[in-house]
């Protein structure tokens, strides 16, 4: 009896959990993307843009070029940034284990459907969403709603779709939608059938079983600082790397890249590669169209350039099987190729 009373004591005990997880989600969504693209909306309305290119003038020494990119681009991620990694490590210590196995931690379909729905709200870059993918997948969430969730956060974003049409049109807003919703659900399916499920241990789960005497507060910053540790570092040397390289992968195209399948196929890579703010890929494509860019290649562009890059997959690359995260970039790079190569036809 004493036993049955102190579990059915523990439940209603640990309300606060969730409840504080979800406040600090609502808080900083708001204050980092719902708010500030609201107001965004209605300068593309008005204005038919959304800013300037973030690959604009490219400075030709390598160097150089790193630092300048490297600066524009953490100047408009950082805030998304941190709180990725503060959302990261508050699902393993916040939300209860068995919530997300009911739910993202199915390997059926379900599970994958419910982990693109629940990337809806978040808009987030591919390496802002990362954080909190890795944070997923130590609290045993399968690979298909993790990677659904992950992927959905930059392809299915609704302010993105939202710019998109005012900036590009709306029928560059049907077609990211379409080609994004199958390329999100296809991916994270395939990934979850082909790639066998390896479980990450749970240290924080655990420490809390064989730790009690810890406090909330120190389990926290133990997540915080493991999930930290193993994403931000490698991902600002691989942005600063590929801030040097986009003088190469995004040359000025002056009317040289058309309507072919070899620019289909090398503009898929390349935004496969690249690393780019929310809604970025916008403006990029917008200035590369203006310059003589092809609609075949642009569209490959929209598919690829915001769904993955180089430095979100070294970020995952404790949370997931190596063969998952290069099989997700293999398909998301056939993806943009295949919808660029519809446009030809």
């Amino acid at each position: 009896m004493a036993g049955q009373s102190s579990s059915q004591a523990a439940t209603p005990r640990q309300w606060w959990k969730p409840a504080l997880f979800f406040l600090v989600l609502a808080v900083g969504l708001w204050y980092v993307k719902w708010q500030p693209y609201y107001g965004k909306a209605f300068t593309a309305a008005e204005t038919h843009s959304i800013g300037k290119s973030i690959l604009a003038g490219a400075d030709g020494n390598p160097l150089r070029a790193a630092w300048d990119y490297a600066l524009v681009y953490f100047l408009a991620v950082w805030k998304a940034a941190v709180l990725g990694v503060i959302l990261g490590s508050l699902v393993q210590v916040l939300i209860p284990r068995d919530w997300l196995q009911r739910t993202l931690g199915q390997t059926r379909f379900r599970g994958t459907l419910l982990g693109t729905l629940f990337s809806l709200p978040g808009m987030m870059c591919t390496c802002c969403a990362a954080p909190v993918a890795a944070g997923m997948r130590r609290q045993q969430v399968s690979m298909g709603g993790a990677l659904a969730f992950w992927l959905g956060n930059p392809l299915l974003n609704p302010a993105t779709l939202v710019f998109m049409g005012f900036v590009l049109g709306w029928q560059f807003t049907l077609i990211r939608l379409v080609a994004g919703l199958a390329t999100v659900l296809v991916v994270a399916t395939l990934v979850q059938k082909w790639v066998k499920e390896t479980p990450l241990p749970a240290a924080v789960p655990e420490a809390i079983k064989s730790e009690p005497q810890d406090g909330f507060f120190s389990r926290w910053l133990r997540a915080l600082w493991s999930l930290f540790w193993s994403t931000i570092p490698v991902y600002i040397l691989a942005v600063l790397v590929l801030g040097a390289a986009r003088v190469w992968l995004f040359p000025h195209v002056d009317g040289l890249v058309g309507n072919t399948l070899f620019w289909v196929i090398a503009m898929a890579l390349a935004g496969c590669l690249f690393v780019i703010p929310t809604a970025a890929e916008i403006p990029i494509v917008q200035t590369m169209m203006l310059a003589g860019m092809g609609t075949a290649p642009a569209l490959a562009l929209l598919i690829t350039l915001p769904a993955v890059s180089v430095p979100s997959l070294i970020m995952l690359r404790n949370a997931f099987p190596a063969k998952a995260l290069w099989l997700t970039g293999g398909l998301v790079v056939l993806s943009g190729s295949v919808v660029g190569a519809l446009a030809l036809l």
